[in-house]
C-alpha cells in the first residue's frame, strides 16, 4: 500500500468534534493520485511509485516526457512525484490511488511544502530580534548591531542579518487526520501546514 499522495492546500478552517470542542484545521484536496512508473528493488535498487496528478494537454508536453506517460499508457500529467511503497504493492501503471487508500481518521502524517514567500525582510521579522530602545536617544530601533569581531575584517558565515524571507522547503510532522470527505476527496488535518492556498503539499504517513 503506497504511504503518501500529492494534494493541494485550499485554506484553514475549523470544525467541532463529537464533545463540541473547535478544531482548527487544514483542507487539503488530494485527487487520485495516477501510478505512472513502478521502481523495484531489482531494476532501480528501491521501492517506490512515481504518481501525477492534474491532466494537461499532449501539446505542452516536450518528447522526453511524451514517451514516458506513452509506456504506461496514462494521460500526460502535470505534477510528478515519487512515493514509498511496499515491495509487496501490486498497483501497475494506470492505477489509481485515492485518499481512502493511504490515510484514515486518527493516523499521524506529516505534510511538506514551500512556505509563503516574504520577500526581503529585516533581521526583527527575520529573526525575532527584539529591536533597540524606542526612545529619541536612540539611534537604532529596528537595524541590527555590529556584525561581529573587528579584528577579523570580514563577516562570520551564519550571521543573522536581513535578507530574504520564506519561500523554502519546509515539512511540519505530528499532524492528526481529524476527517475524510471521500466524495469530494478532501482530507482535514488538524494544524497549520506550510505554504499558500492553492498550493502543492505533500502528504506522507508519520514513522
Amino acid at each position: 500500500m503506497a504511504q503518501a499522495m500529492i494534494g493541494r492546500k485550499l485554506g484553514m478552517t475549523r470544525i467541532f468534534d463529537e464533545k463540541g470542542y473547535v478544531v482548527p484545521v487544514t483542507v487539503i484536496q488530494a485527487e487520485p493520485n495516477i501510478v505512472v512508473q513502478r521502481k523495484t528493488v531489482a531494476k532501480d535498487g528501491y521501492d517506490a511509485l512515481q504518481v501525477g496528478i492534474e491532466k494537461r494537454k499532449r501539446s505542452r508536453v516536450n518528447s522526453p516526457l511524451t514517451g514516458h506517460f506513452g509506456a504506461a499508457k496514462v494521460e500526460p500529467l502535470r505534477h510528478l512525484r515519487e512515493v514509498p511503497c511496499p515491495a509487496d504493492d501490486a498497483r501497475t501503471p494506470g492505477d489509481a490511488i485515492r485518499l481512502e487508500d493511504v490515510f484514515q481518521v486518527g493516523q499521524i502524517v506529516k505534510v511538506a511544502g514551500v512556505t509563503k514567500g516574504r520577500g526581503f525582510t529585516g533581521a526583527i521579522k527575520r529573526h525575532g530580534f527584539h529591536g533597540g530602545p524606542a526612545s529619541h536617544g536612540s539611534k537604532v530601533h529596528r537595524a541590527p548591531q555590529s556584525s561581529g569581531a573587528t579584528d577579523a575584517a570580514r563577516v562570520f558565515a551564519g550571521t543573522r542579518k536581513p535578507g530574504h524571507m520564506g519561500a523554502g522547503q519546509c515539512t511540519v510532522s505530528g499532524l492528526k487526520v481529524v476527517k475524510i470527505d471521500t466524495d469530494r476527496n478532501l482530507l482535514l488535518v488538524k494544524g497549520a501546514v506550510p505554504g499558500a492556498t492553492g498550493r502543492l503539499v505533500y502528504i506522507a504517513l508519520a514513522k
